[in-house]
């Protein structure tokens, strides 16, 4: 019970800053905080003003909520993304998206880097998750219930909006953007995988995989927020061929690619 509470005043600080209701939430990652400066920002508030915000600690994740609006739309921003590798605990992860659907958000639109595992895939790629394969071994709805979150038992038959995802895929045509459909598999990291690890994911069916973004979905289905998620491949994981991982690549790769996913977002927000 101390959980929403927390979420609540979490809440009521943000409201106090601005009263904007947002209807999207924007959760996002390596090298995609340049969306949020394209936001008509009306508030920005960094983690550490927010009492019992988690602080985000990650390369490059700035670590504020921004508010105001995205192509007309009100929107609610996370440029900070929080990860479990970070010493987070799976319910901390999840802080921003219970708090965006405290602040009135309906839908979740988040973005991450990935490691390609597709071969088809190149550097640069922008995917839309279809379908994902929680091997993290954590769950942020393990331990007590509170109904006033989500029910008990989500149904993850659809973690990921069919009709947004279709959306995207329209837009993306429109833009003339190669928008791949895509598996997600969500490792705990913050070491990256084994080759025999990538040939693993790669047969279980995933196209991509990450160390963040499923946790998110689980709690968005838990509490009713349709979500779209999007993914730039910034390093190609095939176990046959691969190269020494360099962090600073995979965030320049990130940079290089996120004018065309933010064009994207900004296209897709007004039909959600």
């Amino acid at each position: 019970m101390a959980l929403y509470e927390t979420l609540a005043h979490l809440a009521s600080q943000v409201r106090a800053r601005n009263p904007l209701q947002p209807k999207v939430a924007i959760l996002l990652g390596t090298g995609l905080g340049g969306v949020a400066e394209r936001i008509q920002a009306v508030a920005r508030i960094p983690y550490g003003e927010l009492a019992g915000m988690p602080a985000a600690t990650a390369a490059s994740h700035k670590g504020e909520v921004v508010l105001g609006t995205l192509a007309g739309v009100p929107v609610v921003a996370f440029s900070g993304r929080l990860h479990c590798y970070e010493g987070h605990s799976p319910a901390d992860v999840v802080v921003p998206v219970r708090l965006a659907k405290l602040l009135g958000a309906t839908t979740l639109v988040m973005g991450s880097a990935v490691g390609g595992l597709n071969p088809h895939y190149s550097i640069g790629s922008l995917c839309v998750l279809e379908d994902h394969l929680n091997l993290m071994g954590i769950n942020p709805l393990v331990g007590p219930n509170d109904d006033r979150l989500g029910g008990r038992w989500p149904d993850m038959i659809e973690p990921y909006s069919r009709q947004l995802i279709a959306l995207a895929g329209t837009v993306a045509m429109e833009q003339q953007v190669v928008l791949h459909h895509s598996v997600y598999a969500a490792v705990l990291g913050p070491n990256l995988e084994t080759r025999a690890e990538y040939r693993m994911l790669r047969q279980l069916g995933a196209d991509v995989v990450g160390m963040s973004t499923v946790p998110e979905a689980i709690a968005a289905v838990h509490c009713g927020l349709k979500t779209l998620a999007f993914a730039i491949v910034t390093d190609r994981c095939l176990a046959d061929a691969l190269e020494p991982a360099d962090v600073s690549k995979i965030i320049a790769a990130a940079n290089a690619a996120e004018p065309v996913l933010t064009k994207l977002i900004t296209a897709v927000l007004p039909r959600i």
